[in-house]
């Protein structure tokens, strides 16, 4: 009888422990088999949850270990899954039965192809940019937020509909893959007449935000995307998660972020120096060093510690679970030396064994080619391989938004500030991978507050012919611009034409103005022309230093050559041509590539005032 009680009240025990058992959610909520890590974390929350004993049912896998972080509503699973099939495994948490889908892969990681040097990348702000489901209300169950177009820092209601539905002007236009900051979602409230609109305040890595779309709707316009031969680049964020992240009420763990003293009464707040030489500086202290990579970028921007490794593996798993589930072609890793050095290149290693062919350009905001090339994958200039193919070109930014305000001498200024930065171009691994642009969403417009073609056709005809991966923002095609002395939203503007109402329709020809489609037509002829362009993603680049103030690159491949031809100064010029003999050989003519007329190059060029010619024969 004492017996039987015994096991009864045995029983009612595991009852009432599973029926406390609470599991709100598990991340990754599904995951896939066939990857070269067979390991996998499970990030699970519950109340309480930490001390539960877990086992799985399920032929192939196993339990690795159990992480019992510091607080209780966390329990982290590692699972080794390297013997399992695809399908539904049974995960047991305290007797509690929970599904667990593993899923096949829809191709093997080297069939994924990433960008390169032959695509050019259309950047653009989902808020900003088209609205096709016109939601003007503030959605429910999301934090206090107001959708309203006459604030520059207030959400403007733009969507992933919004830009599904215009996949045919990127292809009119000639771009081949489309980078949108980041669509993850962002649920912050309106605070002072500003919202993380932009998205660089993440508060669910897993969802997309709802006023862009789902998922599923995410999916489906990469879908659409590559059917048109679009390629898709997701805006990531490993350095800091935003500030409304349930991380930040309930810390998994004391060293979950970076510097998380001051959230307790009484602590002191770490900011960031904004200042990224200590990170390489062989001769940097170490508190300069701390407040570099530990502090926090803004207060409303908790810094993450990927040094810590069960960080790390969350924010590696969930690269790899966007690439798997959505299909992205590529990664913008924002930030990239605020974060971890070593961590980073552990998760750049690990996405280049299991992608082979992916691409992932890191923002790394310092002028100095030297500093930047250090951070390439294989730099001879770093004691620590980054395995990061791609770097942003921010000299290249730099030097051509400085040239265009200046008449090109004998010596420095102008064009060839240009010049003086390309040739340090041996001190890259690879120079064709590295992303050049002219403008992003962080600095003023290129045209600033005016409307100066010339200098912006010199500025893109250099961008689209060197030995770079280009970037442009949306809307210069048609003119936009603006500076950030007001606000940063003054050069985040809607795109005219993608929202219910507006009157001005840059998207299409008649709706363009005269200035508009000439600009249009002159960009998209050229990136049409740049498009399969071997010469342009292969051919060997060859520049001379500027001669009357006019400079001269020349790309070549395969007996054709490419002359990129820029006046950098205000009055007419006869350039000699005989100069550039070595490049132009026996030929006697050339093709305009933009007017398609033919041009002498036997003796001189005549070029009008900041002109700018492409050549090719």
């Amino acid at each position: 009888m004492k017996k039987t009680a015994f096991v009864l009240g045995l029983l009612l025990v595991a009852m009432m422990i599973q029926a406390a058992t609470k599991i709100d959610r598990i991340e990754p909520a599904n995951w896939f088999v066939g990857m070269k890590n067979s390991s996998l974390q499970l990030m699970v929350y519950g109340k309480n949850i930490r001390n539960s004993h877990v086992s799985v049912d399920y032929p192939g896998v196993k339990v690795d270990s159990l992480v019992r972080l510091d607080s209780p509503d966390y329990l982290l699973v590692y699972l080794n899954i390297s013997g399992a099939k695809a399908g539904d495994m049974t995960i047991s948490f305290d007797g509690k039965k929970v599904k667990y889908p593993l899923q096949a892969r829809e191709m093997s990681g080297d069939k994924r192809m990433g960008f390169t040097n032959s695509d050019v990348l259309y950047m653009l702000m989902p808020d900003r940019f088209s609205s096709g489901r016109n939601l003007t209300q503030p959605l429910k169950g999301m934090k206090p937020y107001r959708v309203d177009r006459s604030k520059p820092d207030l959400r403007h209601g733009g969507d992933l509909e919004g830009i599904r539905q215009h996949l045919d002007y990127f292809t009119q236009l000639g771009v081949t893959a489309l980078w949108f900051t980041p669509i993850l979602e962002n649920d912050a409230p309106d605070i002072d007449s500003y919202n993380n609109y932009h998205g660089y305040d993440t508060t669910d890595y897993y969802r997309v935000d709802p006023r862009f779309g789902t998922n599923e709707e995410y999916r489906r316009l990469i879908e659409e995307a590559h059917a048109k031969g679009l390629k898709v680049v997701m805006d990531m964020i490993f350095n800091h998660c935003g500030f409304d992240h349930p991380w930040v009420k309930n810390m998994p763990s004391k060293d979950w972020f970076n510097a998380p003293e001051w959230l307790k009464t009484g602590g002191t707040y770490l900011q960031t120096s904004y200042k990224l030489t200590p990170v390489l500086d062989p001769y940097a202290s170490e508190v300069d060093k701390r407040e570099t990579v530990d502090g926090w970028f803004v207060k409303t921007k908790p810094d993450l510690n990927q040094r810590n490794p069960h960080v790390m593996t969350y924010l590696v798993q969930n690269s790899i679970w966007w690439i798997e589930t959505v299909g992205i072609d590529g990664i913008r890793m924002d930030t990239y030396p605020y974060a971890d050095r070593k961590a980073m290149s552990q998760w750049m290693k690990t996405l280049n064994e299991e992608y082979p062919n992916f691409n992932t350009v890191g923002e790394i905001w310092v002028t100095e080619p030297a500093y930047t090339a250090a951070w390439q994958k294989d730099s001879r200039l770093s004691a620590v391989n980054s395995y990061l193919k791609t770097v942003m070109d921010f000299s290249f930014y730099d030097k051509i938004n400085l040239a265009k305000n200046e008449e090109t001498d004998d010596w420095w200024k102008g064009l060839n500030r240009i010049y003086n930065s390309l040739c340090y171009d041996y001190l890259y691994e690879d120079p064709s991978s590295v992303m050049a642009f002219i403008e992003n969403h962080d600095t003023d417009r290129f045209l600033g507050e005016g409307k100066d073609t010339l200098a912006l056709k010199q500025a893109l005809a250099l961008l689209l012919t060197i030995n770079r991966i280009p970037q442009l923002y949306y809307g210069t095609e048609v003119l936009m611009n603006g500076t950030k002395t007001k606000t940063d939203g003054d050069v985040r503007r809607d795109f005219p034409g993608g929202f219910a109402g507006d009157t001005h329709d840059a998207f299409t020809a008649e709706g363009r103005t005269k200035a508009e489609q000439s600009m249009f037509d002159w960009l998209s002829k050229l990136l049409h022309w740049r498009r399969n362009n071997a010469v342009i993603s292969r051919g060997r680049q060859v520049q001379f230093i500027p001669y009357k103030g006019v400079y001269v690159i020349a790309r070549q491949l395969d007996n054709k050559t490419v002359l990129t031809i820029l006046n950098g100064k205000h009055t007419p010029v006869e350039l000699p041509l005989d100069r550039y003999t070595e490049v132009i050989g026996s030929h006697q003519e050339a093709k305009d590539v933009i007017t398609d007329c033919k041009v002498r190059l036997d003796k001189t060029l005549k070029l009008k005032a900041r002109e700018t010619k492409v050549l090719e024969f």
